[in-house]
């Protein structure tokens, strides 16, 4: 079965094995989320999958007019179609046809999706670094710093060709914008669950800034393993 759980990271610290070992362990707030659509493959859609919502939209009234903040009203009318409250993320996570009816519209999908020990992929939009040069954003070395290097310690070098064929590659590495895209780290191990506040202590470091949306996933690279 194919899964999925909306999150929030709230941060890192470490645990202690009972042998003493210090593991350093991301902090995720799961869920939860509640099943705002199916998708069939035998439908329009042409693929099984699961549509859910995470975090309430923030709701608005003005001279008796209610609205969701970031929603427009058509997607507004999906949710009181399905006879779910606004949800402020819409994600969804495939599934094989034989497992729809497990899942209700309405049902809420919370940190029991995943236990103690299974091994995940966790997703999210990394730290926005705002416009670097090629040293930070591509790792480059950089120059020498003496005998006749002259002010190009932390320049990129030549970026093309003269005469043949006299323009820049697409795709050539340069300075820019860095960060702030999704970024996958595969093959986390969830070391700890803490029922009573619905988090996971997932070993090692997950994308994103203190407070950003994570998606936790089954790895796709473990033993055996793979999405549908």
């Amino acid at each position: 079965m194919s899964k999925m759980i909306l999150g929030r990271k709230l941060g890192m610290t470490q645990i202690f094995t009972a042998e003493g070992k210090q593991v350093p362990v991301t902090v995720v707030q799961a869920g939860p989320m509640v099943v705002v659509a199916k998708k069939s493959s035998l439908g329009k859609d042409g693929y099984a999958a699961v549509k859910v919502g995470f975090e309430a939209a923030r709701r608005q009234e003005k001279d008796g007019d209610v609205r969701y903040r970031g929603l427009t009203k058509a997607q507004v009318g999906v949710f009181a179609s399905a006879g779910v409250e606004p949800q402020r993320f819409v994600r969804e996570f495939r599934c094989r046809e034989a497992e729809l009816d497990k899942f209700e519209i309405g049902q809420v999908l919370d940190h029991t999706m995943f236990a103690a020990g299974e091994s995940v992929d966790v997703a999210g939009v990394s730290k926005g670094r705002g416009f670097t040069g090629v040293m930070k954003r591509h790792n480059f070395s950089g120059f020498g710093g003496s005998h006749g290097a002259h002010e190009t310690h932390r320049g990129g070098g030549s970026i093309g060709t003269s005469a043949t064929p006299s323009r820049v590659f697409r795709g050539i590495k340069m300075a820019g914008r860095s960060g702030g895209t999704r970024v996958t780290v595969q093959n986390l191990k969830i070391v700890q669950v803490i029922e009573e506040d619905g988090l996971y202590l997932i070993r090692g470091a997950v994308p994103g800034a203190n407070g950003g949306l994570v998606e936790v996933l089954p790895a796709v690279k473990r033993a055996g393993g793979s999405r549908p």
